[in-house]
C-alpha cells in the first residue's frame, strides 16, 4: 500500500476517536459522577472564627457559639442535633438541608461550677441511635 492509501483509514480512526473523546467530555459535564458522601460539622466561637471558644466562664455567665452544619450527602438529608452537658439537654433540634446548604445556628448556654464538657452530637435521621458525627468542648466555670 502506499502512503495515500493509508492517509484514508488513519484519518477515519482519529476521527472516530476524536467523536469519542467529545461524547465523553460532554457527558461528564453533564452527568458528573458524585463524589464522595460526607456532613460538614463544625463549631465557631462569638466571633464566627474557629477559636476564641466560651472555655472559660464564670458562674451565671452565658457562652455564646455558633453550631454549623453542611449537608454533601448528595441528597435531601434530615439531622437531629443533640447539644448535652452529662445528661442534660442543652439542645435538640431537628434540620432538614438540601444537597450543599449551609446552616449555621447561634447557641447561648450556662452551666453549673466546675469542668463540664459539652458534647455536641449529630444524627443522621432516621438511625437515632448512632451518632454521625460529634464534636467535644471543654468549659471551665468558676
Amino acid at each position: 500500500m502506499s502512503k495515500f492509501n493509508l492517509d484514508k483509514p488513519i484519518s477515519i480512526i482519529l476521527i472516530i476517536a476524536l467523536i469519542i473523546a467529545v461524547v465523553a467530555t460532554i457527558y461528564i459535564a453533564v452527568f458528573p459522577q458524585p463524589g464522595e458522601k460526607f456532613t460538614e460539622f463544625y463549631i465557631l466561637g462569638p466571633n464566627e472564627k474557629a477559636g476564641d471558644y466560651p472555655t472559660n466562664l464564670t458562674a451565671g455567665e452565658s457562652g455564646n457559639m455558633i453550631i454549623g452544619i453542611v449537608n454533601h450527602e448528595y441528597a435531601n438529608t434530615t439531622y437531629q442535633l443533640v447539644v448535652k452537658n452529662n445528661q442534660t439537654i442543652l439542645k435538640n433540634e431537628s434540620i432538614t438541608l438540601t444537597n450543599s446548604e449551609q446552616k449555621e445556628i447561634p447557641f447561648k448556654f450556662n452551666l453549673p461550677a466546675g469542668n463540664q464538657n459539652v458534647k455536641f452530637l449529630l444524627y443522621k435521621l432516621p438511625d437515632t441511635q448512632n451518632v454521625y458525627r460529634s464534636l467535644n468542648l471543654n468549659v471551665s466555670v468558676t
